[in-house]
C-alpha cells in the first residue's frame, strides 16, 4: 500500500485538493471549492485546499488536519490505516466510507 492511501483507504492521489496543492492550480482550487462548499454546506476559501495527502507529513485542508474523526482516530490508534484495526468493519466513523466505496474497503482488506 503506498502512502497516498488515506487512513480510510481512499486514494489521496485522486484527490483533488491534492492534485491542486502539487501543481499550484489555482483553476482547480477554485473548482474545488466551488463543489466541496455546496457539497458540505459550508464555505470553503481556495487557501483552504491544500493538502499533501492524509498519511503524508504537510499541509492538509482543515478538514483533514483536524476534524476528520477518522484520521484522528487512527493517529491515536497508530494504526498504518484503518485496515490494521480489529474494529474496522464494525466502525461508525468508517462505515459510510467502506459501504459506498468498495475500492476504499479493498485496500483496507489488502485485497
Amino acid at each position: 500500500m503506498t502512502d497516498y492511501i488515506a487512513y480510510c483507504g481512499l486514494d489521496c492521489e485522486q484527490c483533488e485538493a491534492r492534485i491542486a496543492t502539487v501543481n499550484d492550480d489555482n483553476d482547480l482550487r477554485a473548482k474545488v471549492v466551488e463543489e466541496w462548499s455546496k457539497l458540505n454546506r459550508v464555505e470553503i476559501t481556495p487557501d483552504m485546499i491544500n493538502c499533501v495527502g492524509c498519511r503524508l507529513t504537510g499541509v492538509k485542508t482543515p478538514f483533514c488536519q483536524s476534524l476528520c474523526q477518522i484520521r484522528q482516530c487512527a493517529l491515536g490508534m497508530k494504526v498504518v490505516t484503518c485496515g490494521d484495526c480489529t474494529e474496522m468493519t464494525s466502525c461508525s466513523k468508517l462505515s459510510d466510507i467502506i459501504s459506498n466505496n468498495p475500492d476504499a474497503k479493498r485496500r483496507l482488506e489488502g485485497k
